[in-house]
Order: structure tokens, then sequence, then C-alpha cells
């Protein structure tokens, strides 16, 4: 049987579209109630009218490394549903392309800003609205760039290590009321991955194992499992959702 949210609820960063919005949809799908977060505000609020409008879904436009739309976000969701249970720091960016040593000091700073220290942030506004007294469950979206090195997005696996190590900290200190885990997707058809494999999809997909890229429905799916009590005796660990890429050493 599927593990109900009934009661629950849920922030999900990044979550307009791609797989930001794919897990929200498969919370709600489970019966949370879920606030999405993103930069662009029309189409966040057309994200949350596609999950059921505020009955379901509530969206608060912003960028995930301000202090005062992460502030704003945790303010409403208490207003509109009373408690926080579930947070999905998802949020990320990949602002250059090319080595490491050639990254701009000024976009490394803001890579791991955004893709590090905002999940920080949201986990510790979390932390002390609801989750220190109540409980809940936490978990952030990696990648297989953050267990391997990654040519050309260097610095972006950087930051996603940084990430996975953070998930491992965090894990050990909020515990037991707190869970913390992260998922390490390898390549998801998104808008996001699309420089990845658009226009040579199939032969990207050769180095899969399971014979395909990504969906964002794949990612949800495990990230569901980590939020919920299936995942009760589990913190601190990084499940690689990849299709067996990292098997055999491809993108």
């Amino acid at each position: 049987m599927t593990v109900s949210f009934e009661g629950r609820v849920a922030v999900v960063t990044g979550a307009s579209r791609g797989i930001g919005f794919g897990i929200a949809r498969e919370l709600v799908r489970r019966g949370a109630k879920v606030c999405l977060t993103a930069r662009t505000e029309e189409t966040l609020a057309e994200a949350a009218k596609a999950l059921g409008g505020p009955e379901h879904a509530i969206a608060v436009a912003g960028k995930s490394d301000d202090a005062a739309h992460q502030e704003e976000t945790v303010t409403r969701v208490l207003e509109t549903y009373g408690r926080l249970d579930l947070l999905v720091n998802n949020t990320g960016i990949n602002p250059v392309y090319g080595p490491v040593l050639d990254t701009d000091p000024a976009a490394a700073a803001k890579i791991l800003a955004v893709n590090v220290l905002a999940p920080l942030a949201w986990t510790r506004r979390a932390h002390a609205a609801w989750m220190a007294e109540h409980g809940g469950a936490v978990v952030n979206v990696a990648s297989i760039a953050g267990i391997r090195a990654s040519n050309g997005i260097g610095m972006y696996g950087v930051s996603k290590a940084a990430l996975i190590r953070l998930t491992a900290e965090l894990a050990s200190e909020l515990g037991p009321g707190i869970r913390v885990n992260a998922v390490a997707p390898a390549v998801v058809k998104t808008k996001f991955a699309e420089a990845l494999y658009e226009g040579r999809e199939e032969k990207v997909a050769r180095a899969y194992p399971l014979g395909r890229l990504g969906l964002p429905e794949d990612v949800a799916g495990a990230v569901a499992f980590l939020l919920s009590e299936d995942a009760a005796w589990i913190t601190g660990q990084t499940l690689v959702v990849d299709g067996g890429v990292t098997l055999g050493g491809g993108l």
C-alpha cells in the first residue's frame, strides 16, 4: 500500500516544474498539504493551481537563498496549515560550465549559497518553527555529480558533495526527532538538465543499465519513501537514483 501523508504539511523548494513539481505532486497525491517555492511567481501559481489550489497547495515566490523569503514562506505555511512536518530542499543552480579552476569566484560563491547554505537555512527555520518540538523529516536533493568527478559541471558537483555531507551532519545533530536524508539523481529529463541530453538522448541513455534517462516521478517516489514512516530507521543517508549509470561510469 502507498504510505499516506494525510495530515502532514510539506515545503518543497524549487517546485514550479521539473523534479520539485514532481515531488510536490506525489506528496499531494498521498494526502499532504504542500507549499511550493520558486523564483517566478506566475509559473509557481500555475503549479499550485495544477495541484488543486489552496486546499492542497499554496505558493510563495522568492529566491531560495533569501532570508526574508524563507521567513515569509514558513510563516505562511503555519498560518495556512498550522504545522510543518516535511521539508524538501530541491532548489539548485548551475550557472557556469567549465573547469573548476576557471570558475569565477562570485559564481562559485553563488552556487554554494543556493545549493548548500540555503538548504541549511531552510532546515534551521523549519526546525525552529515546528520540527524541534514536534519532529519531522527533511530530504535534500543532491546529485551523482556530488559523489564523483563531473567534468564541465565541477563546481556544481562540489556543492552537491557538500550538501551530501551537510545531510549527514544534520542527521547526526537533529536525531532522534528529525530525520535528514538525501537523494542523488543522475540525468533527469527536465528543463534544468536539457544541456546534458538534448539532441542526443538515445546516445546518453545507452550508458544506463535500465535503458533510459530519469523522469521526475522516479525521484519523487524515492523522496516520498525517505519522508515516510517506511524509512523511520533511516537517517543521514544518500539514496542514489540513477538508473544504474554509476555502475559503469557514464553521465
